[in-house]
Parts: structure tokens; sequence; C-alpha cells
């Protein structure tokens, strides 16, 4: 009688991945444009940020707000826990979309980062506090008549990848990968034999064998 293989767990995720061998798995499973090729970095830290994205849709503004963050502090109040807060904001460097406030919130509220695909602000004060955000950039303007939430817990799209409400996100130095509900079973699956093999190769190299040799031996590069 066989038995299944134990759940992988996000908290295992986060011990072992890492963006690339995430894309590899998406490649091998027919995915190959799940990582944004905007020039979105980490400000705040140089870990792993994996979580389940809260997605939020904004524009950029040119009249007075009647109803100033209105729909951002509804977001953050409704992270739960391990949540990635997305900003899908077309790259918008009007302002710095999110700061020092949003992300005590958000952490409250269990939110693990945040991807701004735009400009962001208090990054010393939020590298301080450990918070981990992706932007385009920095911007010390206030995000009030200038940039708002219009809609939240939407899919979106950044640079033509789309990220649904509780799609898997991996971050990190190298970059952001979205992996879609509907295949994350196989791809989690996928990215921890590689990640495995990976570490055998390794040690085979290491210990005096060619990576032509190694590569021929356990198919992994």
């Amino acid at each position: 009688m066989s038995t299944s293989a134990p759940p992988i767990t996000l908290a295992k995720m986060r011990e072992l991945f890492y963006s690339a061998v995430v894309c590899d798995a998406l490649d091998g499973l027919g995915y190959p444009r799940q990582s944004p090729r905007v020039p979105l970095r980490p400000l705040t830290t140089q870990g792993v940020l994996i979580g389940r994205a809260k997605t939020t849709l904004w524009a950029d503004m040119a009249h007075p707000d009647p109803r100033p963050y209105e729909l951002e502090l509804k977001a953050v109040d409704t992270c739960g826990p391990d949540d990635v807060l997305i900003a899908a904001a077309g790259g918008s460097m009007r302002s710095g979309l999110w700061g020092e406030l949003l992300s005590t919130a958000a952490r409250r509220s269990g939110c693990v980062g945040a991807i701004v695909d735009g400009a962001v602000r208090d990054v010393a004060n939020m590298t301080a506090m450990g918070f981990a955000v992706w932007a385009r950039g920095a911007s010390p303007y206030d995000s009030k008549d200038r940039n708002r939430v219009i809609d939240i817990d939407v899919p979106v799209e950044i640079d033509g990848v789309r990220v649904a409400p509780g799609d898997l996100i991996v971050a990190d130095i190298d970059g952001i990968v979205v992996v879609p509900q509907q295949v994350e079973a196989a791809v989690v699956r996928h990215a921890w034999d590689k990640v495995h093999a990976e570490n055998k190769v390794r040690d085979a190299i290491a210990g005096g064998m060619t990576a032509t040799a190694a590569f021929n031996k356990f198919g992994v590069l």
C-alpha cells in the first residue's frame, strides 16, 4: 500500500525555494512567462519572500480624491496570514504608493511583504522593521491625489503576467515568480524535487565529477 507524500507547506518552501527553481518547474509544465521582466527589485531585504497574492489595482489621478486611501486601507485591513500585497500600478512613479505605516498595518494583519509595480517611500524605516518590499524605485511623494486603489481582490497584471488573488508568489534578488493556482501542486512538487536533485549535483561536482558527467547522471543543471 503506497502512501502519499507529505504536504509541502509555505514554511518548508521558505527554507528551500528560490525564484529560479520555481521558474524551472513552471517551464517544465509549459508556463514559460510567469516572471515580470520589468525592473522590480527588493528594496528592504535580500531574503526570499513567499506567500499568497492579495491584489490591489491602482490608477493615476489628476483631481482631488473624494475618498482618499479608502480602498488601500480596506485591502490592508483584510490581509490574511502569509499574504503578499500586490500593487498593480502600471509602473507609476508619481508617488510612493506604499510606506512604513501601511507596512505596519499589513504586518499586523498577517501580511509578509509587498510587491509594488511603481514607487514606494519610507524605505529606511521599512528596512529597519524588516518588512519585505519589492518595487521599481522610491519617491517621497504621498499618494493622496496622485494615485489611488480602484479595486481589490481581483486579477491584475504586471508586465503581462496575470496575478490572481491567492496565487503563490516567490520573490528574491533574481526576480518575482507567479504560480497559478491550477498548477501550484505540480509546480511545488517539481521545484521540491529539483532542489534536492541540484544538491546531489553540487555535491557530485564538488567531489570531482565533471559538469557534463553530473548532468548526464542526474539530468539537472
